[in-house]
């Protein structure tokens, strides 16, 4: 038995036996980053896991974790750097778990994402697509208008506030200051922190707090009313409801899709799962009507009370069920684009088909998930839909997450 492999009585009772011993240190050569961020690499053919590692790179890892088919390592030294290594700007990377490519150039993470959704789309989806480049974010740091830190139950005067720490679901990061979150939520955060640390024994469980900068200012109470602008149209809802963070690159963001409905000659805009009525409400102008339909009623009330807040008479919204979402809709599907913008689990077959049997002009496919969105494209085009675009959009620079519009029309 070799030194390597000779037992350790350090070893953690729950580490499974592998080609690698706890805590042995390997030489791994990455050739790409998953979707999760990790660097990905091999050895005798075994793939290990590494998070901070980037393509081309030749690393040193210590191994924590064998799978039945993987290992996972943590990052010891890079041998051979990427050239589009650069310096984090946060001392906390690699700790925290909220960014994933702070120490990747720009340039090359936009590459990496419009990658990840190309390949996701032909794993999971079997499209072939040429996925154009991604439109890039024009803040790259200081962008989240929206932060949710943590803190668990007080144990001692220090206790951490911050962030999850990465590959952990409770372990929490002690986190000042947020590089990629505009200064006005860090100032309100900074303040915030001090405050709950002066009275510790006000908490006798931990929390999560919520830090929104909007038109009126920054607001903490989730049940308060605020309003957003993106372009020209205001959104009022509740602060703690969802709405994209990103201010910089939301109006384009939008734009982006509503061109795409648009351009199909459509009269009509129907907008699925339309929330506050951000899609819908952003193409008004440009259609005859816009009907928005949401399984929630209050959220259809909220949608209709902005329609009125900016003057528009031609949108309607409807409080549609599930099992019938297009039974009320008073147009034509041929004379229609329907923009959909689901949450990250995407759509159930049963929304899919009534789709496809309103059968509108044109589809418009947002999702913050491309292999939910990839597996409902592949629905879709087995029932004779083609893809005939798809931009990624990085609403969340310095991270692994992206963005994806795609459209669609009959093949």
């Amino acid at each position: 038995m070799s030194d390597a492999e000779q037992p350790d009585s350090l070893t953690p009772a729950k580490f499974r036996k592998g080609p690698f011993t706890y805590h042995q240190e390997v030489e791994v050569e990455i050739s790409t980053i998953t979707n999760l961020g990790d660097g990905l690499g091999r050895v005798d053919g075994w793939v290990i896991f590494v998070a901070g590692a980037l393509p081309k790179e030749k690393v040193l890892v210590k191994i924590w974790h064998n799978a039945a088919n993987f290992s996972r390592g943590d990052l010891v030294r890079v041998l051979v750097p990427s050239p589009h290594r650069v310096q984090p700007r946060c001392e906390l990377f690699g700790e925290c778990g909220g960014c994933q490519y702070q120490n990747m150039d720009y340039a090359e993470q936009l590459e990496w994402k419009r990658r990840q959704v190309t390949e996701v789309f032909e794993r999971l989806g079997g499209l072939k697509i040429d996925v154009h480049p991604t439109h890039p974010s024009p803040k790259q740091y200081g962008y989240r208008s929206k932060i949710t830190p943590h803190f668990l139950a007080p144990r001692r005067a220090d206790f951490p506030i911050g962030f999850l720490a990465t590959g952990t679901s409770r372990r929490v990061v002690d986190v000042a200051k947020c590089p990629i979150t505009t200064d006005a939520i860090n100032a309100a955060y900074g303040r915030a922190r001090k405050e709950i640390r002066s009275n510790p024994g006000q908490f006798e469980r931990g929390s999560t707090l919520l830090f929104r900068e909007c038109e009126e200012g920054v607001v903490s109470d989730s049940r308060q009313i605020v309003t957003e602008k993106v372009g020209k149209i205001k959104l009022k809802f509740l602060a703690g409801e969802f709405f994209q963070n990103n201010p910089s690159i939301l109006e384009s963001f939008v734009q982006h899709a509503i061109q795409l409905a648009k351009a199909s000659g459509a009269k009509h805009l129907v907008d699925t799962y339309c929330g506050s009525g951000l899609f819908a409400l952003s193409g008004a102008k440009d259609f005859e009507s816009v009907n928005g339909i949401e399984v929630s009623a209050e959220a259809a009330r909220k949608a209709a009370e902005n329609a009125t807040l900016n003057g528009f008479v031609n949108c309607r919204f409807i409080a549609g069920s599930a099992e019938s979402i297009f039974k009320n809709i008073p147009v034509r599907g041929p004379e229609t684009a329907v923009i959909l913008d689901p949450p990250r689990r995407g759509c159930d077959e049963a929304f899919l088909e009534q789709l496809h049997n309103f059968a509108p002009r044109r589809i418009v496919y947002i999702s913050c998930a491309p292999d939910t969105q990839a597996r409902d494209l592949k629905y879709l085009c087995s029932r004779g839909w083609k893809v005939i675009s798809a931009t990624p959009f990085d609403l969340f620079p310095q991270t692994r997450h992206v963005e994806c519009i795609a459209a669609l029309e009959r093949a």
